[in-house]
């Protein structure tokens, strides 16, 4: 089963939310509120609509998640403000 990292950005305010996931579909929807999600949880805070801007396929949810440790970083998160201009 293939599982995703995935940055997504706010079309209203700019900001980028960092995650993993088995199902990107679904995630997205959950993050724009088309499906329930955590009433405190960041993008429900956060003004959207949120859009997918990069994602990688990995193999394993150890290897997403590594990935995803790797992007919040300070040279990942500069690596893709790099990326998304």
């Amino acid at each position: 089963m293939p599982y995703f990292t995935y940055v997504i950005q706010s079309t209203s305010t700019g900001k980028i939310y960092i995650g993993q996931t088995d199902n990107l579909n679904l995630r997205l929807r959950r993050h724009n509120g088309t499906l329930p999600t955590n009433k405190r949880s960041y993008t429900k805070l956060n003004k959207g609509p949120w859009k997918l801007v990069y994602h990688e396929e990995l193999n394993t949810r150890k290897d997403a998640t590594i990935r995803e440790k790797l992007l919040k970083s300070h040279r990942g998160r500069d690596w893709l403000r790099t990326f998304i201009k």
